[in-house]
């Protein structure tokens, strides 16, 4: 029997699995109410931006993966925040800058993930409101057990707070310290309770309530109080004070949508990803590729290399090509053609060059700092957050799926505590996704109004002969698609149980461009948990790897559920940080 760090949990009436405790259990409870799993994914996702605001807030964004009992179809909600209408590269340029920053206000998209929070429950939900928003209501008013990660981010941009973003201070430092212990939001416990009141005042009807909702977030206080503050100069991490974009305008404006996802038939499922305005299809293009090369033994060095090798050439492509509202060959880069000619640019020797394909005989362009600009160091995968307040790989993920058939996949990110300063009367500030787009015109992910960034979010959804069996996902940035990607290989490949794939060691590589500021990367880079060995380490750096080797349990911080073939429903949850967890019955 292989050892895992905890069973697979199986039952038949609902299974959730989040990256908090806390979140599982609130989407639990509404299941147990009688609601379905897009009500407790809602729940979930409301409480993690109370119990993980390092790592998500009201102020970023959500992409999910739903498919629902009466349509297995998978469609794609995207609650992707868009650029201000301000934002054109020449406001960038005229302030100095070649990048956008990686924190303060300028690097504000439209806020998106309530908005589509509440389209979700408002489309396919069945509860009430106010029975869905009470557990976070709850968390923000009376308070919730802080995980010590929240108190380390905050001790890490103190400074930061208290001598520039003085209102991030007042909600963040107690007596001039981080939080530690029960920790309150009673300002963000009060946005969501006039979110609940006013839109109880439309009437009893359920869907009226949470549209009042939705209007009552996107023109009434909420819009006014971003307007109000957005316009105050703060401190960013170019170092400079810059007032932000976002506007009530921007915010009435937007709507979270629903659209149809990227889809790959492999290995006799078909995997469902967001579209090329966010790095999804990526991992489609790899396990594309992965079938052209055949089996790959993922405990040996030769299986390492070959998946980071693939992955690069992946990463390669999503520089060139993706990116919202432009021209995206996304059906030559899926097609079984362009993967066979991919595969056979994988080599015995690491790669240390970006090396975009040319799907349709098109050229690639590239952004110049995306070619030139060394880390100098790798990241491992964990959260990292600077003294500027710019962060790296932070987002969470919940998956839900119920006794009817219903089931999401969703990874809701952005508007970390650490963004921007705190909008002191609503209690959270605006996120940072702006980031991800380059100040220069004619690329696949050029800044431009209503435009949304190539994101990093990356839910999955897999279904089997047309009917959905699985939802997974993970925190990690850049890392997300190449640690389902090991997930996928191990659990629909190899068959290992869920559990045990999520477990299994982890790797990833940093050779390629980051999504975030300052848009860094490093040639030939590779991230290794210990537990893969030093005979595995050395044969991959003597093939020519920049090998990093990290802690034993720090990489891939996978969530999954599903439906097994006897109709029995299965969660796991990583247990990498003593986070996440996986509730079901």
């Amino acid at each position: 029997m292989t050892f895992t760090t905890r069973p697979t949990l199986r039952g038949t009436f609902g299974m959730v699995s989040s990256t908090h405790w806390l979140a599982s259990q609130s989407a639990m409870r509404i299941l147990e109410l009688g609601g379905n799993a897009f009500d407790a994914a809602v729940a979930a996702g409301f409480v993690l931006h109370v119990v993980e605001p390092h790592l998500n807030g009201p102020g970023g964004e959500v992409p999910g993966i739903i498919a629902t009992a009466d349509d297995p179809t998978p469609r794609v909600l995207a609650g992707q925040g868009v650029a201000p209408a301000g934002a054109t590269i020449d406001h960038y340029t005229s302030l100095g800058l070649t990048l956008v920053p990686g924190s303060g206000p300028l690097a504000a998209t439209v806020p998106g993930a309530v908005d589509a929070w509440l389209l979700l429950l408002h489309d396919h939900g069945t509860l009430p409101l106010r029975v869905v928003l009470e557990p976070a209501i709850d968390y923000a008013r009376n308070g919730h057990p802080l995980v010590p990660r929240v108190g380390e981010t905050v001790g890490t941009v103190q400074e930061l707070f208290e001598e520039n973003w003085k209102t991030s201070a007042a909600l963040w430092l107690r007596d001039g310290r981080p939080p530690t212990g029960m920790f309150r939001n009673e300002a963000y416990a009060a946005t969501l309770e006039r979110l609940v009141t006013e839109g109880e005042a439309a009437g009893a009807d359920r869907q009226a309530q949470v549209e009042r909702a939705r209007k009552t977030w996107r023109e009434g206080f909420v819009a006014e109080a971003v307007d109000k503050f957005s316009k105050l100069p703060h401190r960013d991490s170019s170092g400079e004070d810059h007032a932000g974009l976002v506007t009530g305008d921007d915010m009435a404006a937007f709507q979270a949508t629903w659209e149809d996802p990227a889809t790959l038939d492999w290995n006799g499922y078909t995997v469902a990803k967001t579209g090329p305005w966010g790095q999804g299809p990526g991992l489609l293009q790899s396990l594309a590729v992965l079938a052209e090369i055949g089996d790959v033994d993922l405990d040996s060095a030769d299986g390492v290399h070959t998946t980071v090798e693939v992955m690069k050439l992946s990463y390669a492509d999503r520089e060139a090509w993706y990116g919202d509202g432009a021209d995206v060959p996304l059906k030559t880069l899926l097609s079984p053609a362009y993967a066979a000619e991919r595969a056979k640019l994988v080599g015995s020797e690491a790669t240390r060059e970006l090396r975009p394909g040319r799907p349709d005989g098109r050229k690639p362009v590239l952004h110049s700092i995306a070619v030139g600009n060394d880390l100098g160091d790798a990241t491992t995968g964990e959260p990292t957050v600077s003294s500027d307040g710019v962060t790296r790989g932070d987002t969470c993920h919940v998956d839900v799926i119920d006794r009817w058939g219903n089931i999401i996949s969703a990874t809701p990110s952005g508007g970390w505590l650490q963004s921007s300063p705190t909008i002191p009367e609503l209690g959270f500030c605006l996120g940072s996704r702006a980031q991800m787009f380059w100040l220069e015109d004619g690329l696949p992910a050029s800044l431009a109004p209503g435009r949304r960034p190539r994101t990093t979010l990356t839910p999955t959804l897999v279904l089997r002969d047309g009917q959905p069996v699985m939802a997974c996902g993970s925190p990690g940035g850049d890392q997300q698609d190449q640690w389902q990607l090991l997930f996928l290989l191990r659990h629909l490949g190899a068959g290992m149980d869920l559990q045990e794939a999520i477990d299994a060691p982890a790797w990833h590589t940093t050779g390629f461009p980051s999504s975030f500021y300052p848009r860094a990367t490093e040639p030939g880079g590779l991230v290794m948990e210990s537990r893969l060995g030093s005979a595995v380490r050395d044969d991959l750096v003597r093939r020519g790897h920049v090998v990093t080797e990290s802690d034993a349990w720090s990489l891939g911080r996978l969530c999954a559920v599903r439906k097994e073939p006897d109709g029995v429903l299965a969660a796991a949850a990583n247990p990498r940080g003593m986070q996440g967890y996986a509730v079901g019955r």
